[in-house]
């Protein structure tokens, strides 16, 4: 089965400074928890571009440390990019990015659809865990972001 989550959020930045933040790879370590401990394995271009490989390792679970590999599949700046996992713990992983002028601001969405392996097991895990886990990981960039961009708003 395969699974959704959309989240939407308004930032109160140009949608300039929107796109400047979110395709540089650089920037997901600021957006991921640190439990999860981030780190880029690849090196990275000063502009993201269709085609892009982005390799890194990261913990999703306490106990387990893993290399997830990534692809830019598409890119329309500044109004979206998608990327999706080559290789990781998911079957499918399908990350939409949308950014759209608002008043005051951008209105971010990001779309997500992913598969687990395994089955009826997987099924099981992601309504135990996994799906919490998930909409946990994006609660906490949507409070990063309302930290960060609050204060740049604020100067």
């Amino acid at each position: 089965m395969i699974h959704s989550l959309k989240t939407t959020q308004f930032l109160p930045i140009s949608p300039e400074e929107a796109w400047s933040f979110f395709s540089s790879p650089e920037n997901l370590k600021e957006i991921t928890p640190e439990y999860m401990r981030f780190k880029i394995l690849t090196p990275l271009p000063e502009k993201m571009y269709p085609g892009m490989i982005l390799a890194y390792k990261l913990n999703p679970l306490p106990f387990m440390r893993l290399t997830w590999v990534t692809e830019i599949t598409q890119v329309k700046e500044p109004e979206y990019f998608v990327d999706t996992q080559l290789s990781g713990p998911y079957s499918i992983w399908h990350h939409e990015h949308h950014f759209k002028k608002t008043e005051g601001g951008v209105e971010m969405t990001d779309l997500l659809y992913y598969k687990l392996p395994m089955g009826f097991l997987g099924e099981w895990l992601n309504y135990l865990y996994i799906r919490k886990k998930v909409e946990m990981i994006f609660s906490y960039r949507k409070r990063i972001l309302d930290e960060k961009f609050s204060l740049i708003k604020s100067r």
